[in-house]
């Protein structure tokens, strides 16, 4: 950095000349933040040799290069948010911020008191978790929908939690984060985040 090798931990200004490998690098000129609607069976990387398909391909026709904001397992559906701003990228995912993440969810087995089993697990393979708020929606036989909000991001959390409830998860989606919503965007379709929007997913701090 400006001629000297950075070390960790290091803070640039906005002047400043960073190069990697001899190339200097440089801030989009303009940053970029999409909701998508994931559809099953994409993983959530731009990068990946293992995968059949990428999420980096549902966006590829916004014109600049966009990497997911979290993580949402190649079998789950719903809001995944996309950016080219790190900052964004780190208030949104950052453990110390606690954003409500809210589930649309199918499941089968024992659901029968499953709200109250649910809600007092705290614990997961050894993690700390803190208790998950649990509606059931629906009853059908031995199925039912539920909606489930967490304040972290374990993991396959949702799924974690319904298996030690005794349930098995069908369908997963996420609708909500923090206070950006799915809303009725189509599945496998991306849109812009709206200027409200940012504002509020930003903390209204206008950055």
């Amino acid at each position: 950095m400006d001629g000297q090798v950075a070390e960790l931990g290091q803070r640039a200004t906005v002047n400043a000349v960073i190069c990697v490998d001899g190339k200097a690098i440089s801030l989009p000129e303009k940053y970029t933040y999409l909701m998508l609607h994931k559809p099953r069976g994409y993983t959530c990387s731009m990068a990946d040799d293992h995968a059949e398909h990428l999420v980096g391909e549902l966006v590829a026709d916004c014109g600049v290069k966009v990497y997911p904001v979290g993580r949402l397992d190649r079998d789950s559906e719903g809001l995944l948010l996309m950016t080219n701003d790190g900052a964004f990228m780190e208030r949104m995912t950052h453990p110390s911020h606690q954003m409500d993440k809210v589930y649309r969810v199918s499941v089968s087995g024992a659901w029968d008191g499953c709200e109250d089993r649910i809600a007092a697990i705290t614990d997961l393979d050894g993690e700390s978790v803190m208790p998950a708020q649990v509606t059931v929606l629906r009853r059908d036989g031995s199925d039912a929908e539920m909606e489930i909000t967490i304040h972290q991001g374990r993991k396959r959390q949702i799924r974690r939690l319904c298996a030690k409830a005794g349930l098995s998860v069908r369908r997963l989606v996420r609708i909500q984060e923090d206070k950006l919503s799915l809303g009725d965007l189509p599945c496998g379709q991306w849109r812009y985040l709206t200027e409200e929007e940012m504002q509020e997913a930003k903390g209204g701090d206008g950055r």
